[in-house]
């Protein structure tokens, strides 16, 4: 497991109970989280005075409830990587603390690449990936069907200072984009991915992962460069392994390109109990050279 230990503005705090409790810049969150099966070992202060509580509800979704008045949204950094904080209604605040080992993979591979580097960044949500590929000097193309979550990752690209950086910012469906690049020739030398179980397009395009993926990422081998830098696929999917994943990237990307595989979960340090989260799974495909 590839684990996001140098966080400084966010702490997973503890787990148990099915919640988890997490400190985001100085707000402390409590929250739901499904891989949490095991126990709350005691209910402290710090989890019973958190800023704001997730509760589900019987009927599907849920709601927040406040112990004080929070700012609509904040700012936590990771290294020179700044990002907007806003607690949604459907839990989430905008970002995923784990993919920081993603983040710090790729802007190693960009930077030492000694070359120009096109990324095209899809289901891009609010910009995380994005962010950490353009602050390493990639030329990045974000694309993701909500409107909103574009909005968000631009404020969020200005926030760490890349207001004039190479950005391009679609919002579209992410297959019908890919092949209309295809069309135009396009190409890029990385590819990131972070595909939903299911989803919809803006105009109600279905997406379900274990029909999709793999089409798609053949979809995506055309339009990568002759000389491809790496690709990154993130999954959330319950229950699809990481040697699955593996062997997509493999007969998609590898049987043409060659370079090497690294398959596996991403996790989170829990202060509390030295134990880990896991928090989904992923896949690299990068060249040799």
């Amino acid at each position: 497991m590839r684990m996001a230990t140098d966080w400084q503005d966010y702490e997973l705090i503890d787990t148990g109970g099915g919640e988890k409790l997490e400190r985001w810049g100085k707000v402390i969150l409590r929250r739901p989280d499904p891989q949490i099966i095991w126990p709350l070992t005691r209910e402290t202060h710090e989890w019973k005075n958190a800023d704001g509580h997730y509760f589900r509800s019987s009927s599907g979704g849920g709601q927040w409830q406040f112990k004080k008045d929070l700012p609509e949204r904040w700012t936590i950094g990771y290294g020179p990587l700044k990002f907007h904080i806003r607690p949604t209604n459907f839990k989430h605040t905008g970002l995923f603390p784990e993919q920081a080992v993603n983040w710090s993979w790729m802007m190693d591979r960009i930077r030492n690449a000694g070359r120009p580097i096109r990324v095209l960044n899809l289901f891009a949500y609010t910009g995380g990936a994005t962010v950490a590929a353009a602050s390493a000097g990639a030329e990045v193309c974000h694309v993701d069907a909500a409107k909103g979550m574009v909005q968000w990752a631009k404020e969020n690209a200005q926030l760490s200072g890349l207001d004039s950086a190479p950005i391009r910012y679609i919002t579209d469906d992410v297959f019908k984009f890919v092949q209309r690049e295809q069309r135009r020739g396009r190409q890029y030398e990385a590819i990131i991915m972070d595909p939903p179980s299911y989803g919809r397009g803006p105009n109600g395009e279905m997406w379900k992962l274990e029909e999709n993926l793999y089409p798609f990422l053949e979809s995506c081998r055309t339009i990568l460069s002759d000389k491809p830098l790496f690709v990154l696929v993130n999954s959330y999917t319950t229950g699809l392994s990481p040697t699955v994943l593996r062997n997509l990237l493999h007969m998609a990307i590898g049987r043409k390109f060659g370079g090497k595989l690294d398959c596996g979960e991403i996790g989170l340090p829990i202060t509390a109990s030295g134990l880990t989260l896991p928090c989904g799974i992923y896949g690299r495909w990068e060249s040799e050279d």
